[in-house]
């Protein structure tokens, strides 16, 4: 009577989504992420700037990491209006470069040895051990991912999964740090050269952005010339703009004509803008040889906009 009806191409779900050795990674990611944030909320504790970061971090990752499986278990990916092999290379990388700035902070703001005063007690320091723990497990997850996806030499695949897209969503974490400094009353208006230096960070973000979204999107081949010749130049470009910040911004904020060379003795620790001035010299140091590496990639790159 009831005929059984079989889907055309094969089995609905796709099980080879879990038991592959990305999906394998994968199912560890949403292990590992949904232990350590339920350690958190349920005993270990978080607060201030640096734990609400942390939470969000770990619950973006897990979010969209059930995302990603689900869509690979059911095949809904093909749905969507994207090209999935770059948007989950790319979220790959993001994720671990969330978590590993996590699984780092959360331990040093929240976990010690000893145990707090009552009423927290030694379980609440056993509860933040042991989500530091589950921190670093979940990063080497994401790590894992990346890893196992990461383009061959001489293997077509995406382009996020080539060196220069991981690097891509790198130097765009970076500069979100260079940010991050910079509004932390880093006094970069005192002068039209630091004012220069914010210009260079801003464009090379918005332009590294754009490639990833492009990628993410599929819309690489409509631009109507060479994707990967555009990146060289644009690589080549971002070389020379975070050359000049790395000249400019540590002359007139560690010069004693324009700033302070030495920390200031009465600089209160949290709300020093000398502190915040170092972090963005270094961080633009890391950009720098970031966008040179990127460069030396780039060359190499034979693009399939397809992908």
């Amino acid at each position: 009577m009831g005929s059984t009806m079989e889907p055309p191409g094969g089995a609905y779900l796709h099980l080879g989504a879990v038991t592959s050795p990305v999906g394998t990674a994968r199912v560890l990611q949403l292990a590992f992420g949904c232990t350590t944030f339920s350690l958190v909320a349920h005993r270990g504790g978080f607060g201030g700037v640096q734990g609400n970061f942390c939470m969000a971090a770990w619950g973006f990752c897990f979010a969209l990491s059930v995302l990603v499986v689900g869509c690979e278990l059911t095949r809904l990916h093909s749905c969507l209006r994207l090209s999935w092999d770059n948007f989950t290379a790319a979220f790959a990388m993001l994720a671990a470069l969330l978590c590993a700035t996590a699984a780092v902070i959360y331990p040093l703001y929240f976990t010690r040895l000893e145990c707090p005063p009552e009423p927290a007690g030694c379980m609440t320091r056993n509860f933040r051990l042991a989500a530091s723990v589950f921190a670093g497990l979940l990063f080497l997850a994401y790590a894992a991912e990346v890893a196992l996806t990461r383009a061959r030499p001489g293997q077509v695949t995406s382009y996020m999964a080539t060196v220069s897209g991981l690097l891509k969503i790198v130097q765009a974490f970076v500069a979100c740090i260079i940010f991050g400094a910079l509004i932390h009353d880093s006094r970069y208006g005192r002068y039209v050269a630091t004012q220069w230096c914010v210009a260079v960070y801003s464009l090379c973000f918005m332009a590294t952005v754009a490639v990833v979204a492009l990628s993410v999107m599929g819309h690489t081949g409509g631009l109507g010339c060479p994707f990967d010749r555009l990146l060289v130049v644009y690589t080549f470009l971002a070389v020379l703009l975070y050359l000049s910040a790395a000249v400019i911004w540590p002359v007139f904020c560690f010069d004693p004509k324009y700033g302070e060379p030495g920390r200031p003795s009465d600089c209160l620790r949290g709300s020093c803008p000398w502190d915040s001035q170092l972090v963005v010299a270094i961080f633009t140091y890391v950009n720098l040889l970031l966008y040179i590496v990127d460069l030396a990639y780039s060359q190499r790159i034979r693009f399939v906009p397809t992908l």
